[in-house]
């Protein structure tokens, strides 16, 4: 397929960029290509997507509604409103990263089925940020597409958000365009005027030109009107007819053409580019005829061109007619076009541009439609945009009632680019009189979750607690109550946690959940219950009542903490095929509704962290990676970076590489300071582990002491949770054997409590690793039953290895070996790298060689796992019914949980959602 790339030029205003672009427009469509063009506009950068839609909207618009929508698939929703060819949905936005994907998605389908694509960008410099930003992170994409990207603009008036273009990044740098020699401009003269121009004429022409192209044919546009001989006789009159080209000078002249044709020209100027003539004589205040006259004498000025929809003839000749209104009247003027705009149908986000310009008068009609164009901006995915009309109607002002509600919607529009300004802005909301109590609920849900988001759980914990004593209403109390309890439990540095406890079990058993506040609150106890080290099934028990009536995660006014607590739930009580189906459809919803920053990075380094806890490394390691980008995206040391380098060291360590491991944690900073809130996985116990692998024991020994008094006081017990007892029983065992044996059998006793066998078999493995002696073995033997029981392939496989090395040391070699083989394929199969490496020394230190692997299986359980499943389901002896031993069932059953992602407990919910439905009789053997 052929390549494609990128091509910039970069020049002052008049070297000929425009003319140059226009001749590549040409040429390109003569060879047959497909051709997108678009040009920025000074008047149009405050209109969000402006370029976007000149370049996709006429490959689009010719296409019925039902045809879109197939052409667009899942995209349309979300592209549909930036573009202009639909209206938003009810919902909430798609966030800025989103709306970009969506666009990458159709300019590369375009590129796909309509190659060769050219795409011609002019004026670039003046293109909406939202555009340009699309534009230049699309530009390296175009080198891989069937697709030229042209693009033109002022250097030194380019927006950061364009410096992809500028090569400070790729090192491709932007042709540049030079004035022309004094040969070119007497060619050029000698072609636009006349053969018999002399070499005099030519000379004093280049000089009072300078070269500049735009200047030069201008000029001879105006030679030629006035019939002036190009001789040396005639050359002393240049410099006066050059000055009339540009500046005061086409002032001047516009001028002469009469005031009804100035009006005309400056109502074009303030309208900016494709100006239907209808709009400006409206703004004008001219009549049909005049425009139609005042137009033509303006084309025979070569100010404008154009009779369908007009246009200067030259950027550089708008902005002096614009720059030349005089101040009062231009605001006067931006405010009659945003009247004209709304009456002519266009729509308050068209006027909403010129409202900008406009002085605050205390208008209602300008509150209302600024508040219109940025809800209109806000759900096509511009939130800087809609930011920019709040603030502005914020300045009108509002009136007395609506002023907090304009600050609430600006705090919302600011949510996902500025948390410091929505914060601001929401407080500000609160202080004002709020008569309307879903208005003041709403500023208070939307301000204690960007606190808590911001870190600042203390402050969201505390808003709540005192707006929930002041509100009447018991459903609003209870969702402030539901709230409070979800911050509270993120909190590090919460004074009486087992007391919140009691609290939210207390309410939590007499909710039913009827509506979606009360099933937050049970998903909350639900994982109150985990975090406590409570029966697993009793977590899990609650987390079924919280599902069933549905738990939405893109649902924008509640978050999607407690949806993913509920599935974290599942994970940690050895259910990790459900969490991953919950994971799963939560990413679904994230990407349908455009969400691609945080939230999708969130849902991938997450399940990332599922396929880690199921033993699937390889596949651990891309979803996180693939989260770690979209984080690295939203910002460093943001929640969603936090949680993507912290997974990602843990995935990286399970498979052998600590030293890579510890190159992720040093360019992304993880370190000291760690967030206030527990997270999943804790950040600082990462860290900890990491210093442990590095053999930093005393490091490691510390942060995970500093750990234990941060959670032990809040009654966090969970070692499937937070393991680091067990990393600290590690660190400890070098100098203080004793304290280490103490650790990990206080970790085995909760894991116990907990009762899921993977945090068991880990606990007893560790144990057995700081005790030695003759318990070990029997530590190890009980470690990889428990383990045989759960899901957790990659604890498995470290628990098999060390049993037989264990067994190896003791001089057992037989046993040994079927130990290290079982654990060595378990490694392969996870992609621990690192464990394999280790099995391998311990076989050959056995004098064993390892044997040939078996390629990995799939998830496909085979017939005699399939009956084994189906009689353990019905409570039959799966032994006697298959004609075989327990051992043979254990393993059997061992790679049913692994495939199904379940423990024993939750198998035949498993084999449900799975669509394997337990049989009613299994063959027998």
């Amino acid at each position: 397929m052929p390549r494609g790339g990128v091509l910039a030029y970069a020049a002052p205003a008049g070297l000929g960029k425009t003319t140059l672009l226009a001749e590549i427009r040409r040429r390109a469509a003569a060879k047959g290509c497909t051709v997108l063009s678009a040009r920025g506009g000074d008047q149009e950068q405050q209109v969000a997507f402006h370029v976007a839609r000149q370049l996709l909207q006429p490959q689009l618009a010719v296409a019925s509604d039902t045809e879109l929508r197939r052409q667009l698939g899942s995209w349309y929703d979300i592209v549909g409103p930036a573009l202009g060819l639909c209206t938003a949905v009810a919902g909430a936005p798609p966030d800025p990263q989103g709306l970009r994907d969506g666009l990458d998605w159709v300019l590369t389908h375009l590129a796909v089925r309509r190659a060769p694509l050219v795409v011609v960008v002019d004026d670039a410099h003046w293109a909406d940020p939202e555009s340009l930003g699309w534009l230049s992170a699309f530009a390296p994409r175009s080198e891989e597409l069937p697709m030229l990207l042209v693009v033109a603009y002022r250097p030194d008036e380019l927006p950061d958000t364009g410096e992809e273009f500028t090569g400070r990044r790729s090192g491709q740098r932007p042709l540049g365009l030079e004035p022309l020699t004094s040969g070119a401009i007497a060619d050029l003269v000698r072609d636009l005027v006349g053969d018999h121009a002399d070499d005099a004429f030519c000379r004093e022409y280049w000089t009072v030109t300078s070269g500049n192209p735009f200047e030069a044919v201008e000029l001879a546009a105006k030679i030629r009107g006035l019939g002036l001989a190009p001789t040396a006789d005639g050359a002393h009159e240049l410099r006066d007819l050059a000055a009339a080209v540009k500046g005061s000078g086409l002032i001047a002249r516009l001028e002469r053409l009469g005031t009804s044709t100035v009006r005309l020209a400056w109502a074009c100027a303030v309208l900016g580019t494709e100006i239907s003539p209808q709009l400006a004589g409206a703004v004008a205040g001219l009549g049909d005829e005049a425009v139609a006259d005042c137009a033509e004498h303006l084309r025979e000025a070569r100010i404008l061109a154009g009779t369908e929809t007009l246009e200067f003839v030259h950027p550089l000749i708008a902005t002096s007619v614009y720059k030349a209104i005089p101040a009062a009247t231009r605001v006067a003027l931006h405010g009659q076009a945003a009247w004209c705009v709304v009456d002519a149908g266009l729509g308050p986000t068209a006027a909403a541009r010129h409202l900008l310009e406009t002085h605050p008068e205390g208008d209602p009609w300008v509150v209302k439609e600024l508040r219109a164009a940025a809800r209109e901006t806000l759900r096509a995915g511009a939130p800087d945009a809609a930011r920019r009309y709040l603030a502005r109607a914020l300045r009108e002002p509002p009136s007395h009632d609506e002023r907090a509600a304009v600050l609430f919607e600006l705090g919302s529009a600011s949510l996902l680019t500025e948390p410091a300004t929505t914060v601001n802005h929401l407080r500000a909301a609160l202080e004002e009189p709020v008569s309307d109590p879903a208005l003041r609920h709403g500023i208070v849900y939307r301000l204690s979750q960007v606190l808590a988001h911001s870190d600042r759980l203390v402050e969201a914990s505390e808003l709540l607690a005192r707006e929930s004593r002041l509100t009447t209403d018991a459903r609003s109390r209870l969702r402030m109550q539901s709230e409070k309890f979800m911050w509270d439990a993120f909190r590090a540095d919460e004074p009486d946690s087992p007391a919140r406890s009691r609290r939210l079990a207390r309410l939590a058993d007499r909710l039913t959940g009827r509506d979606l506040t009360e099933r937050y609150v049970i998903g909350l106890r639900a994982w109150d219950a985990t975090l406590r080290a409570e029966p697993s099934a009793v977590a899990v028990g609650h987390a079924e009542r919280a599902l069933e009536g549905g738990l939405s995660w893109a649902d924008e006014s509640r978050g999607f903490e407690v949806p993913v607590l509920v599935a974290l739930t599942y994970l940690y009580a050895d259910r990790p095929g459900r969490a991953e189906e919950l994971f799963a459809a939560g990413t679904a919803e994230f990407e349908r509704q455009g969400w691609r920053g945080a939230h999708l990075s969130f849902a991938y380094t997450l399940l990332g962290y599922i396929r880690y806890r199921r033993g699937r490394l390889v596949e651990a390691e891309d979803f996180v990676r693939a989260g770690l980008r979209l984080a690295e995206r939203v910002g460093p040391r943001t929640p969603a970076h936090w949680y993507a380098v912290g997974v990602m060291i843990e995935v990286l360590l399970a498979r052998g590489r600590v030293r890579e491991a510890e190159q992720v944690s040093r360019t992304h900073d993880f370190g000291e300071p760690f967030p206030a809130a527990v997270t999943f996985p804790d950040s600082q116990t990462v860290h900890a582990e990491l210093l442990l692998a590095l053999g930093r024991t005393d490091e490691a020994a510390a942060e995970l002491a500093s750990v234990g008094r941060r959670l032990d006081p809040r009654g966090m017990r969970n070692p499937a949770w937070c393991p680091w007892q067990l990393h600290l029983a590690l660190a400890e065992v070098r100098d203080t054997p004793d304290r280490a044996r103490d650790t990990a059998l206080d970790a085995v006793d909760r894991a116990r409590q907990y009762g899921a066998p993977s945090a068991i078999g880990q606990a007893l493995r560790v144990t057995a690793e700081v005790m030695g002696g003759s318990e070990r073995v029997k530590l190890l033997e009980e470690s990889v039953d428990w383990l045989e029981r759960s899901p957790a392939a990659y604890e498995l496989a470290r628990s098999l290895v060390a049993l037989g090395a264990a067994l190896r040391r003791g001089g057992r070699t037989r046993e040994a070996a079927e130990y290290l083989y079982r654990g060595l394929e378990a490694a392969q199969t996870c992609g621990a790298d690192g464990l394999g490496e280790e099995a391998r020394a311990e076989l050959a230190a056995a004098g064993l060689r390892p044997r040939t692997l078996r390629p990995a299986g799939t998830d496909t359980l085979t017939a005699r796992e399939r009956a084994a499943a189906d009689l353990t389901v019905r409570g039959e002896d799966a032994a006697v019914a298959l004609g075989t031993d327990n051992a043979t069932v254990t393993l059997l059953l061992s790679a049913v949980y692994r495939k199904l992602g379940t423990d024993r407990a939750g198998l035949a919910q498993a084999l449900r959602h799975t669509g394997r439905e337990p049989r009613e009789s299994a063959p027998h053997a």
